[in-house]
């Protein structure tokens, strides 16, 4: 028995098992759950913004905290969406698993969170 059909066999199992990267129209269950998540982190970074430009406009003239309350939920899900995806993918970034829009979302939840908690800050100390 030759070297190389012994050290074939383990390389093609490997291979084998290895998951098939998704197209580049195919939406797989990683892709979309990073997509909402950014998304719904996206609406935080908005929100949060807002809430800090404006902290007594549209979003409650009563106390203004909406607007942060909402930043800092949005954020919150975000990172934990984000967080799932990443923790759930079992190939590295660019297979279609969702892996890099996770990261993203992370990012964009946690700029989400930081803003709505300047704002929430901002709001208690002015009133």
């Amino acid at each position: 028995m030759s070297v190389r059909r012994v050290l074939a066999a383990p390389v093609a199992a490997h291979l084998a098992v290895q998951p098939a990267a998704a197209g580049v129209a195919d939406m797989s269950a990683g892709r979309i759950g990073a997509l909402v998540a950014t998304s719904v982190g996206l609406i935080g970074v908005v929100v949060g913004g807002m809430a800090l430009a404006r902290p007594a406009g549209r979003f409650g003239t009563g106390s203004g905290r909406l607007g942060t309350t909402v930043a800092l939920t949005a954020g919150v899900i975000a990172i934990g969406l984000g967080g799932l995806v990443v923790a759930t993918s079992d190939s590295g970034i660019g297979t279609g698993n969702g892996r890099g829009g996770a990261f993203v979302a992370l990012l964009v939840g946690l700029i989400g969170l930081v803003l709505g908690g300047t704002a929430l800050a901002r709001s208690r100390r002015g009133g």
